[in-house]
């Protein structure tokens, strides 16, 4: 009597996967489509902007590299401070 209950069960997972394989046949035959917002275009275009832009302004660092290496750069501890804490009241944790 178990044996046939098995054998039930397994005609019915049978059936279910006859029936699936012909829908997959069925959907492989349509044509699938990509559409981009205009908002993903508008983020593609900045990303590749970006990706183009130096990471390093030569200028700022020659600058101070000069003020430096005379002995004349001098970092107000103050301000210092200041750009810290705007810096970390932007940060959310």
């Amino acid at each position: 009597m178990r044996i046939d209950a098995y054998n039930q069960v397994s005609m019915v997972y049978a059936a279910a996967g006859k029936s699936q394989t012909k829908r997959t046949a069925k959907t492989s035959a349509t044509e699938d489509k990509l559409e981009i917002s205009q908002q993903g275009r508008d983020y593609q275009v900045a990303k590749a902007a970006v990706a183009q832009a130096d990471d390093v302004r030569e200028d700022r660092i020659a600058a101070v590299k000069e003020q430096y290496e005379a002995g004349k750069y001098d970092v107000s501890a103050n301000k210092l401070v200041a750009k810290l804490l705007e810096k970390y009241k932007t940060i959310e944790f």
